[in-house]
């Protein structure tokens, strides 16, 4: 079966950086977009980043652009989520998650979903 497991959650203060990571097994993963969500306690969740199975077609959340950067490494299976100048309401759960083929900011597309890792920055 298709695994994703993911690593690197925890508590940060405010403008500082934390590095998520998920890793795969069990599905070819190259034919896979990779997305991060997120899901703020008591809110739905929502789309903050994607990245093409070539390390193209990279898209970001608005409230993220300029401070949070996605990537993957096709040889190892993992993709990264690196956040930097963290804000208070960027607490969350974060997810990794995979759609076939092409990206998508809808997390009703996504195939695969990983545990989920939870980021707490403190003000």
């Amino acid at each position: 079966q298709v695994l994703l497991v993911k690593s690197g959650g925890g508590l940060v203060q405010a403008g500082g950086s934390l590095r998520v990571s998920c890793a795969a097994s069990g599905l070819p993963f190259s034919n896979y977009a990779l997305h991060w969500f997120h899901q703020a306690p008591g809110k739905e969740r929502e789309f903050v980043a994607a990245i093409g199975r070539n390390g193209g077609d990279i898209d970001y959340a608005d409230s993220v652009k300029g401070r949070f950067t996605i990537s993957r490494d096709n040889a190892k299976n993992t993709v990264y989520l690196e956040m930097n100048s963290l804000k208070p309401e960027d607490t969350a759960v974060y997810y990794c998650a995979a759609r076939f083929l092409a990206v998508s900011r809808f997390d009703s597309g996504m195939i695969y979903w990983g545990k989920g890792t939870l980021v707490t920055v403190s003000s």
